[in-house]
This record gives structure tokens, C-alpha cells and sequence, in this order.
């Protein structure tokens, strides 16, 4: 049985989380720790997070959502650090609470957008990371991405018509349309270090909505953008391309959060006795 416990620690009890705890005796399991998507405090966009956690606490995973520092309810560390490293040792801090709390000694990192590229830094060199999973994470503009997105439109008439005299000012209300991005590592950057995390003998799940459609389109991409790096047996893709960037409705978050719990469970799984 879980238990959901608030904490202050960090190494100036600076950061502020809620633990999914299992009961003292549950053998310890791999810990999944949550981070911020962007400025939206601990919860989650639309409470995601809350979501994610307590359905993965059904499961018997202990989990972690926390404020990073200067985010939410967490303070600054009065460290002088720079972005990278405060991020670091903030996860830092984390897998030492979960680990203190819940016995456990390896890690699953989820986040989203930004979430997704911290999760990315600290998975990178951090040994007690098992896995991660990346939503909306790094992705580029490919060959195949331009052909879908351009060929479509080209070929639309209707969309001609809208350029004659006095039909402009209908199609301009498209580039009101708002753009969710993940400030971008170089391409062959992002390829590498999937593949040193993957040496290491991380288990990885990739999975971007169509929230993201100005520089994701489609499935395909994965391939187009990492390369054979996705053909790893510990690389898992999906490509949800109804739903939008935060999941807003019901039937998208259950989908992904069927995903996120297939993945656990399929490469850390939870045994009849509660050990993974």
C-alpha cells in the first residue's frame, strides 16, 4: 500500500516534493521521479503529474513529483551554479530522498518539453539513472518532415484561394497558433548521447504528441532524427498524434499514461512480492 508524504530536503532544504511511499516492508523497487514541465509547479499541466504518479503508485512503483529550484515551492539553493549543474544536483537530492525513503538505488526520470531535456542531462551522467522517458523532448525539422508538412498544403486548393485579394487576413490567424519547443541541442549531440546512455545499459521511451506538429509530423521521425539509435532493443517510440502538448483531454492523458505504465512495466517490473 502507498502512502503520499510531503517533504522539504535538498542540500539546503531548499526543494519541495510529494513521495509515493510504500509501506516499510515493501521491498525497494525502481523509483520514478517526475520533473517540471517548464514553470508549471509540481502537479503538472492540468495535474499530469498528480495523475502519472498515484496510477504508477497502483503499480507498486514508488515516485517522486518535486519543484526544482526557484520553481513552485522550492527555493533557490544560494548556490553559484550554473543551470545544468543546479538541475543535477537537484535530481541529485531527489534520488537520495526517494532513496532514503523507499530503499530504492536505480531510477526512472520522466519529464515533459523542458522536463524531458533536464531529464536528458541528468540521464547522461548520472549512474543511478535506469531509465527515462521523454515527452515532446529533442526532435528536428527533417527531410521527410518538410515533404509532410509542405507536400499537403502545396497540393490544397482551398488554400490558394485564400491568398486571392481580401482573403489574406483569414490565413494569417494560423501563425497565432501557439508553438511549444524544447530549446535545441545540435541533432548529432542529442544521437550521441542516446547512444552513450544506451551503452550504459539504459532503458529509454520516446514518445511525442501531435501537440507538436511544427517540428514533428510523424512516427517516421524518430528514425529521421536519431537514426539506428531507435533501433535499440532499449529504445521504445510512440507517436500520439491526437493529443496536445498537455494532454488536456481525457481519452489522450489515459493513453499516454497506458504507455508510461507498459514501458515500466515491461523493462521494471514489479514482482508478485513487490521487487523489480
Amino acid at each position: 500500500m502507498m502512502q503520499e508524504q510531503a517533504f522539504r530536503f535538498g542540500r539546503a532544504q531548499h526543494l519541495v516534493g510529494i513521495a509515493g511511499l510504500p509501506s516499510p516492508a515493501a521491498p525497494a523497487v525502481v523509483g520514478v521521479i517526475v520533473l517540471n514541465a517548464g514553470l508549471v509547479h509540481r502537479i503538472g499541466p492540468f495535474r499530469l503529474h498528480v495523475e502519472m504518479t498515484r496510477r504508477l503508485n497502483a503499480y507498486g512503483y514508488p515516485t517522486l513529483r518535486f519543484d526544482l529550484s526557484t520553481i513552485g515551492d522550492s527555493a533557490s539553493s544560494g548556490e553559484s551554479q550554473t543551470r545544468k549543474q543546479q538541475i543535477c544536483a537537484d535530481v541529485g537530492d531527489a534520488m537520495n530522498l526517494l532513496g532514503e525513503q523507499a530503499a530504492c538505488k536505480r531510477f526512472v526520470l520522466i519529464g515533459l518539453c523542458s522536463g524531458s531535456q533536464s531529464a536528458h542531462m541528468v540521464a547522461c551522467s548520472d549512474p543511478k539513472v535506469a531509465g527515462a522517458v521523454f515527452l515532446d523532448g529533442y526532435a528536428y525539422r527533417t527531410l521527410g518532415y518538410r515533404l509532410r508538412y509542405y507536400l499537403p498544403r502545396l497540393l490544397d486548393i482551398s488554400r490558394w484561394l485564400r491568398v486571392l485579394p481580401g482573403r489574406r487576413q483569414a490565413s494569417s490567424n494560423a501563425s497565432n497558433e501557439p508553438a511549444f519547443t524544447v530549446a535545441p541541442l545540435p541533432q548529432a549531440v542529442v544521437r550521441a548521447d542516446f547512444a552513450g546512455m544506451l551503452d550504459r545499459g539504459l532503458k529509454l521511451c520516446l514518445i511525442y504528441s501531435g501537440g507538436i506538429s511544427r517540428y514533428f509530423n510523424h512516427a517516421r521521425q524518430f528514425q529521421e532524427c536519431f537514426g539506428r539509435v531507435v533501433n535499440h532493443p532499449g529504445v521504445s517510440t510512440g507517436f500520439l498524434k491526437e493529443a496536445d502538448h498537455t494532454y488536456i483531454l481525457t481519452g489522450d492523458r489515459n493513453r499516454l499514461l497506458d504507455s508510461v505504465e507498459r514501458w515500466l512495466s515491461r523493462n521494471f517490473p514489479v514482482t508478485a512480492d513487490g521487487s523489480s
